[in-house]
C-alpha cells in the first residue's frame, strides 16, 4: 500500500505517437554554438511535412527566409543569394554556425516528444510537460502563467563541445 503513494520517476519509455499539427507561430529566437550564433524575431508556418521560416533582425530587417520538405530546404537572403541542403541542420549549420533541429522543435516546441524516438518527459502538477529530453537534447519548458496550455518560452541544450543553445519565446500561437 505504501508503494502505492510513493512518486514515480518521470516517464523513460517510448511515449504515444504525437501527432504531427499544422501551427504558426510568431516569437524570438536565440541559438549558439560556441562563439557562432544567431538572434531576432521569427515566423514560422510548419504544416506536416513542410515548414517556412521567416527570421528578421531584432529591428525588423529580414535576415532569411527558409523553407523545407522532404525533398531539401532552401535558404533566401536579402540580397538574392540562395543555398540547399538536404534537411535542415545541414542548412541551419553552413548558415548560421548552429544546427537548428527543426524536424524535432516541430514537436518539442509544443511539448512533444518525435515520434520514433525514446523521450524522458517531466510534468508539473498540473501535467504539462516542464521538461522533455529527447535525441541528446534537453528542453526545458515555462509557462506564462498557471492557466496557460502551450508554453511560451523553450530552452534546448545539446551537449556537445561546446554545447548548443536554443532559446524560443513564443509571442504568438495559431
Amino acid at each position: 500500500m505504501l508503494a502505492a503513494c510513493a512518486a514515480l520517476p518521470p516517464a523513460s519509455i517510448a511515449p504515444p505517437v504525437a501527432q504531427d499539427a499544422a501551427f504558426t507561430l510568431d516569437g524570438r529566437l536565440s541559438a549558439r554554438h560556441g562563439d557562432q550564433g544567431v538572434a531576432g524575431a521569427f515566423t514560422w508556418i510548419h504544416r506536416p511535412g513542410r515548414d517556412a521560416i521567416d527570421l528578421a533582425s531584432p529591428l525588423g530587417q529580414t535576415l532569411a527566409e527558409i523553407d523545407g520538405d522532404a525533398h531539401g530546404v532552401r535558404l533566401r537572403l536579402p540580397d538574392g543569394r540562395t543555398d540547399t541542403a538536404p534537411d535542415w541542420g545541414t542548412l541551419t549549420e553552413r548558415a548560421f554556425g548552429v544546427v537548428i533541429p527543426v524536424e524535432g522543435l516541430a514537436f518539442w516546441v509544443r511539448g512533444e516528444p518525435r515520434a520514433g524516438a525514446r523521450a524522458r518527459i517531466e510534468r508539473d502538477t498540473g501535467g504539462r510537460v516542464v521538461a522533455l529530453r529527447q535525441d541528446g537534447w534537453e528542453i526545458d519548458y515555462a509557462y506564462a502563467d498557471d492557466s496557460a496550455t502551450r508554453p511560451g518560452r523553450v530552452t534546448l541544450r545539446y551537449a556537445d563541445t561546446p554545447p548548443i543553445d536554443v532559446r524560443i519565446i513564443v509571442d504568438h500561437w495559431q
